[in-house]
Protein backbone atom coordinates (compact mmCIF):
# COMPACT_ATOMS: atom_id res chain seq x y z
CA UNK A 1 0.00 0.00 0.00
CA UNK A 2 1.63 3.35 -0.84
CA UNK A 3 -0.08 6.46 1.76
CA UNK A 4 -0.68 9.20 -0.06
CA UNK A 5 -2.58 12.83 0.94
CA UNK A 6 -5.35 13.21 -0.90
CA UNK A 7 -7.27 16.67 -1.17
CA UNK A 8 -11.56 16.84 -2.26
CA UNK A 9 -10.47 19.79 -4.05
CA UNK A 10 -7.52 18.53 -6.29
CA UNK A 11 -7.62 16.95 -9.66
CA UNK A 12 -4.40 15.05 -9.29
CA UNK A 13 -1.61 15.53 -5.82
CA UNK A 14 0.07 18.38 -5.87
CA UNK A 15 2.53 16.93 -3.46
CA UNK A 16 3.78 14.34 -0.83
CA UNK A 17 2.39 13.30 2.06
CA UNK A 18 3.29 15.56 5.41
CA UNK A 19 5.37 12.17 7.63
CA UNK A 20 6.87 14.80 9.83
CA UNK A 21 3.50 17.00 10.71
CA UNK A 22 1.50 14.00 10.81
CA UNK A 23 3.59 11.63 11.93
CA UNK A 24 1.34 10.38 15.26
CA UNK A 25 -1.17 9.98 12.80
CA UNK A 26 0.31 7.61 10.36
CA UNK A 27 2.87 5.85 12.41
CA UNK A 28 -0.26 4.02 13.87
CA UNK A 29 -1.77 3.05 10.05
CA UNK A 30 1.97 2.30 9.10
CA UNK A 31 2.33 -0.43 11.81
CA UNK A 32 -1.30 -1.87 11.78
CA UNK A 33 -0.94 -2.36 8.05
CA UNK A 34 2.63 -4.40 8.79
CA UNK A 35 1.59 -5.96 11.66
CA UNK A 36 -1.32 -7.49 8.86
CA UNK A 37 1.98 -8.41 6.46
CA UNK A 38 1.36 -5.72 4.26
CA UNK A 39 4.07 -3.91 2.88
CA UNK A 40 4.22 0.44 3.18
CA UNK A 41 5.06 2.87 1.26
CA UNK A 42 4.83 6.50 1.67
CA UNK A 43 4.47 9.21 -1.23
CA UNK A 44 7.14 12.14 -0.19
CA UNK A 45 8.38 15.10 -1.50
CA UNK A 46 12.46 14.72 -1.99
CA UNK A 47 12.63 16.53 1.33
CA UNK A 48 15.27 14.83 4.11
CA UNK A 49 13.28 15.56 7.19
CA UNK A 50 10.36 13.35 5.12
CA UNK A 51 12.52 10.79 4.64
CA UNK A 52 13.95 10.31 8.46
CA UNK A 53 10.11 10.30 9.40
CA UNK A 54 9.96 7.48 6.70
CA UNK A 55 13.01 5.66 8.15
CA UNK A 56 11.65 5.61 11.56
CA UNK A 57 8.13 4.93 10.70
CA UNK A 58 10.21 1.54 9.04
CA UNK A 59 8.19 1.54 5.94
CA UNK A 60 9.64 -0.75 3.05
CA UNK A 61 9.43 2.23 0.08
CA UNK A 62 9.42 5.51 0.05
CA UNK A 63 7.73 6.99 -3.71
CA UNK A 64 9.40 10.49 -4.46
CA UNK A 65 7.21 12.96 -5.53
CA UNK A 66 8.71 13.71 -8.89
CA UNK A 67 5.99 16.62 -9.85
CA UNK A 68 8.10 19.72 -9.48
CA UNK A 69 10.51 17.80 -11.35
CA UNK A 70 7.94 17.11 -14.49
CA UNK A 71 6.86 20.83 -13.98
CA UNK A 72 10.46 22.36 -14.84
CA UNK A 73 12.55 22.39 -18.01
CA UNK A 74 16.27 23.35 -18.28
CA UNK A 75 18.35 24.67 -15.37
CA UNK A 76 15.54 24.34 -12.77
CA UNK A 77 14.61 20.78 -13.68
CA UNK A 78 17.94 20.09 -13.31
CA UNK A 79 17.79 21.33 -9.64
CA UNK A 80 14.69 18.95 -8.86
CA UNK A 81 16.66 16.18 -10.30
CA UNK A 82 19.65 16.96 -8.22
CA UNK A 83 17.36 16.91 -5.63
CA UNK A 84 15.61 13.87 -6.01
CA UNK A 85 18.70 11.99 -6.39
CA UNK A 86 20.05 13.39 -2.70
CA UNK A 87 16.95 11.94 -1.23
CA UNK A 88 17.13 8.45 -2.60
CA UNK A 89 20.32 8.36 -1.42
CA UNK A 90 19.20 9.16 2.09
CA UNK A 91 16.33 6.27 1.42
CA UNK A 92 18.77 4.03 0.17
CA UNK A 93 21.06 4.50 3.07
CA UNK A 94 17.76 4.30 5.60
CA UNK A 95 17.15 0.51 3.68
CA UNK A 96 14.59 1.60 2.13
CA UNK A 97 13.13 0.44 -1.26
CA UNK A 98 13.14 3.74 -4.01
CA UNK A 99 10.36 4.60 -6.33
CA UNK A 100 9.26 7.85 -7.48
CA UNK A 101 6.77 9.01 -9.93
CA UNK A 102 4.35 11.85 -10.36
CA UNK A 103 4.06 13.59 -13.85
CA UNK A 104 6.47 11.48 -15.45
CA UNK A 105 6.52 10.78 -19.51
CA UNK A 106 8.06 9.00 -22.18
CA UNK A 107 10.47 12.72 -22.37
CA UNK A 108 11.31 13.05 -18.77
CA UNK A 109 11.26 10.05 -17.49
CA UNK A 110 14.81 8.93 -17.94
CA UNK A 111 17.09 10.88 -15.68
CA UNK A 112 14.41 9.74 -12.87
CA UNK A 113 15.08 6.09 -14.10
CA UNK A 114 18.44 6.16 -13.86
CA UNK A 115 19.06 7.28 -10.51
CA UNK A 116 20.85 4.99 -8.34
CA UNK A 117 19.08 2.20 -6.84
CA UNK A 118 15.66 3.11 -8.54
CA UNK A 119 13.51 0.19 -7.68
CA UNK A 120 9.75 1.33 -8.89
CA UNK A 121 8.58 4.06 -11.46
CA UNK A 122 4.61 4.87 -11.17
CA UNK A 123 4.07 6.27 -15.22
CA UNK A 124 0.37 5.11 -15.33
CA UNK A 125 -1.16 8.37 -16.61
CA UNK A 126 1.28 8.71 -19.56
CA UNK A 127 1.48 5.21 -21.03
CA UNK A 128 -2.59 5.59 -20.78
CA UNK A 129 -2.84 8.67 -21.99
CA UNK A 130 -0.37 6.89 -25.08
CA UNK A 131 -2.87 3.80 -25.27
CA UNK A 132 -5.20 5.92 -26.76
CA UNK A 133 -3.53 6.67 -30.15
CA UNK A 134 -1.32 3.48 -30.26
CA UNK A 135 -3.06 0.46 -27.80
CA UNK A 136 -1.97 -0.29 -24.46
CA UNK A 137 0.62 -3.44 -25.72
CA UNK A 138 2.22 -0.72 -28.02
CA UNK A 139 2.39 2.14 -25.05
CA UNK A 140 3.77 -0.16 -22.27
CA UNK A 141 6.03 -1.76 -24.89
CA UNK A 142 7.38 1.90 -26.16
CA UNK A 143 8.12 2.98 -22.48
CA UNK A 144 9.75 -0.66 -21.37
CA UNK A 145 11.64 -0.09 -24.68
CA UNK A 146 12.56 3.68 -23.58
CA UNK A 147 13.62 2.28 -19.78
CA UNK A 148 15.82 -0.53 -21.29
Amino acid sequence: VTLAPENRAEITTVGGLDAVTHYKSIEPVVSRLQDAGISVALFLDPDPSQIEAAAKMRVQAVELHTGQYALHKGEEQLRCLAQLATAGKLIVEAGINLHAGHGLNYRNVLPVAQLDSMLELNIGHSIVARAVFVGLRQAVREMKDLLS
